[in-house]
């Protein structure tokens, strides 16, 4: 089974689309990249991996490497085997969910919906193929694996990418499908165009998409889309059981309508 996706390092090539841009800073992105390296780490990194991770020479790397580790943004891990990501990323963490206005509109809400399902509550926002975890509201069954947020699922295969792509035109739908690494996650991720297509229709139909263990074995998932201005998807509620303890059927019947009138509460028009 495939892992919960982590963002891919995917600087240097938006570093290579943007060659030609004058007021594109090219020491910046390549700090980006050095960052991005960790995307994938499961340990911490060498210096050489960091420079092959990020696509750049081992000068080139130990200039940047020192540079952040003097601003604190890269740091040497406990036991000295390598560098791992400094304390300081933490503060633009908090930046980023603290000004983003969609994120603290939806804190109340979230929290009296997960107060209401006594299930895990996620809220995912879309960059691209991907749904990003924004806020996770964990249930008595979960590890700490499973509420940190930045963690992110494809689009494609997902509760709440499906409810997503019920908001977008056919043509987008087929996009999305087209670009996405279509890799299954588990025996039952569908992977097939149309038979992703004709979960988007049912999820346009019923105003909610559900998905049965194809990203996780024995989970079940409901999401609902969060609109923006002019019913623009930007992101979805997810709300996940155990089939161990619900039938598909009783648990949409039971967390569709509160899932629904949570994301009515947070998007705005």
């Amino acid at each position: 089974m495939r892992s919960i996706l982590r963002a891919q390092s995917g600087v240097r090539s938006e570093q290579e689309l943007h060659a030609d841009d004058p007021l594109f800073v090219q020491s910046i992105a390549r700090a980006m990249q050095v960052l991005s390296s960790f995307h994938q780490a499961g340990r911490p990194l060498t210096l050489n991996e960091i420079a092959a991770a990020a696509g750049i020479g081992k000068s080139a790397a130990q200039r940047v490497v020192h540079t952040l580790k003097t601003l604190g943004y890269i740091e040497r891990d406990a036991d000295d085997r390598g560098y791992v990501p400094g304390i300081r990323i933490l503060d633009h963490t908090l930046d980023y969910l603290r000004l983003n206005l969609l994120i603290a509109r939806a804190s109340p809400v979230l929290l009296e919906l997960r107060r209401n399902v006594r299930e895990r509550v996620d809220l995912s926002l879309r960059d691209d193929l991907r749904l990003v975890y924004a806020s996770r509201l964990q249930s008595k069954r979960e590890t700490f694996f499973a509420t940190l947020v930045g963690h992110s699922v494809p689009v494609f295969c997902t509760s709440g990418g499906r409810a997503v792509m019920a908001h977008l035109s056919d043509g987008e739908v087929d996009d999305i499908i087209t670009r996405s690494d279509r890799t299954p996650f588990t025996a039952k991720t569908l992977t097939e165009p149309e038979a992703i297509r004709e979960k988007v229709r049912e999820a346009r139909q019923n105003g909610y998409a559900v998905t049965l263990e194809e990203v996780l074995p024995g989970e079940v998932a409901l999401g609902v889309a969060i609109l923006g201005p002019a019913g623009v998807p930007r992101g979805a509620i997810h709300v996940a059981g155990s089939l161990g303890e619900w039938q598909a059927e009783d648990f949409c019947a039971r967390f569709a309508p509160l899932a629904a009138e949570a994301a009515r509460a947070i998007s705005r028009f």
